[in-house]
């Protein structure tokens, strides 16, 4: 597997951002550009990823199509459909988004509404708008699953697939976010290998965290967490991915702003792979 994630720190220019890429060690990265970006920078930042033999995994959206203003909801749109095309255009398998909310509450908010047929409905009718209108041939839109929203589980990813019907559209696989029970997170290794043996075949991209619970509190509490400081065995968690994900898969650490969080997550699973003959 190619274990990346996405670059932090201050940079200005392809060269400052490719000083902070070697300094990473990552093999797969999320991408340093979006559709607003100057086109010779954008190939600036793909000419150093060849340069280094990384990929770019994934390019993201991260905007919520269900806004409750409908000027955001629009630009919301429109920003989907330029990542995506852009991601066709470079050649990046992955344009990622969440399904998004109707929610005043914020972009990614948890609300009863987000489980309602109607904004099933929308979700569906979203994505196809996306990918009819871009109509790409290399790259696929996909939702992070959320823990709650859809998809919040693989079977309910399996039956978005289906539903939205589209060639284009795959999985992300984010399966700390779908660990959102105390079953769940027991058991957890029973589960990360259910979301892949169902999963795998549509999976372009690949979070990867840990997570704790707080088991003497009532009610339960679940946290995201860096790698390491959960209590996930990556030892058999990355013998899952390397079962059922190809050779040259993107795993992509996230969530953390310091070159020093990442490179303790880096080395964290690097050594779990290590002691498990798994290559990175």
């Amino acid at each position: 597997m190619l274990l990346g994630g996405t670059v932090a720190g201050r940079w200005t220019t392809p060269e400052e951002w490719e000083a902070l890429l070697v300094k990473f060690r990552f093999k797969a990265v999320t991408a340093p550009f979006d559709c607003r970006t100057d086109k010779r920078e954008i190939s600036a930042y793909r000419r150093i990823c060849e340069k280094h033999g990384v990929v770019i995994a994934e390019i993201g959206v991260w905007k919520n199509p269900f806004d409750p203003n409908p000027t955001a909801a629009r630009e919301a749109m429109d920003y989907a459909k330029g990542q995506l095309a852009l991601a066709d255009e470079a050649g990046i398998p992955c344009c990622v988004n969440i399904a998004g909310t109707a929610s005043a509450a914020g972009w990614d908010a948890a609300d009863p509404d987000n489980y309602t047929d109607q904004a099933y409905a929308w979700i569906v009718s979203s994505i196809r708008e996306i990918i009819d209108a871009v109509r790409p041939a290399r790259a696929f839109y996909c939702l992070e699953p959320m823990p709650w929203m859809v998809p919040d589980g693989p079977d309910e990813y399996l039956q978005l697939i289906r539903d939205v019907d589209r060639g284009q559209f795959a999985a992300h696989m984010d399966f700390v976010n779908m660990i959102n029970s105390p079953r769940r997170y027991l058991m957890p290794e029973a589960f990360i290998d259910e979301c892949f043996r169902k999963l795998s075949p549509w999976i372009k991209s690949t979070h990867i965290k840990d997570t704790r619970m707080h088991p003497t509190r009532l009610t339960t509490l679940l946290e995201e967490c860096s790698p390491g400081e959960g209590t996930l065995d990556f030892g058999k968690v990355l013998g899952i991915l390397d079962r059922w994900l190809p050779a040259d898969a993107p795993v992509l650490l996230e969530h953390m702003t310091t070159f020093e969080e990442y490179a303790a997550a880096y080395d964290h699973v690097s050594a779990a792979a290590c002691r498990a003959g798994i290559a990175i």
